[in-house]
């Protein structure tokens, strides 16, 4: 075996991975935690060796109406990212990705995964919102939104920074995130398996029949 290694957050000891994409941040200075991969296979995907708990939010979903994550999702395959609705790249690259591979699931198991957005920019990122840019990716998946603090809370259980949305250089809003997605299984409800940056449809598609049945990709 070798080891694959990501910054670790301060809170709980979770792994905080690097802010890239929609915005930049450097987290290399912070501790490291470590997970596991076969050596010599390359897998879009890192199963962990100690599953993250799935996190404890209570948002609002696309309907204008509270959803809680931790009941909502209980027992079901689900798969959570965090990103927003203005990202000109990975967010809807990331989200096209996972909703073109969960099409190749059997009717039956697509019906039984979750998957869900939480949004890392909610001041504009409305239930309205949110509901009309997943419609044009999957109006099956979830959007949550709420408080910032919270969502920012929820995040870092996961290893995952988020930061405010601010003003780049030249005055555009930009939020800056990580931009990782989070398997978490339906036999334990915990968070085992963590996709980065670059992972394709393909790998999504190979992946996603063994993560609806709780197993290792």
């Amino acid at each position: 075996m070798r080891t694959k290694t990501f910054a670790a957050a301060a809170l709980l000891a979770a792994a905080s991975l690097t802010l890239t994409a929609c915005g930049s941040g450097d987290d290399g200075d912070k501790p490291v935690a470590v997970v596991s991969e076969e050596a010599g296979t390359r897998k879009a995907a890192t199963v962990l060796d100690k599953p993250f708990e799935k996190p404890d939010l209570v948002l609002t979903d696309t309907q204008g109406k509270k959803y809680d994550l931790r009941k909502e999702t209980a027992g079901k395959p689900t798969l959570i990212y965090f990103g927003y609705t203005h990202c000109p790249d990975v967010c809807p690259l990331t989200m096209n990705n996972i909703a073109v591979a969960v099409k190749q699931l059997p009717k039956a198991e697509q019906d039984e995964l979750r998957v869900v957005f939480v949004t890392t920019d909610p001041q504009r990122d409305t239930s309205a919102e949110l509901g009309k840019w997943l419609k044009g990716i999957d109006s099956k998946f979830v959007g949550l939104t709420g408080d910032f603090a919270t969502i920012q809370a929820g995040a870092r259980t996961l290893g995952i920074s988020i930061e405010p949305t601010r003003k780049d250089k030249n005055g555009k809003l930009v939020s800056e995130h990580g931009t990782q997605v989070i398997a978490f299984s339906p036999k334990t409800d915990g968070g085992y398996v963590l996709y980065g940056e670059g992972v394709t449809v393909q790998d999504y598609t190979k992946d996603l029949p063994k993560i609806v049945k709780g197993e290792n990709p």
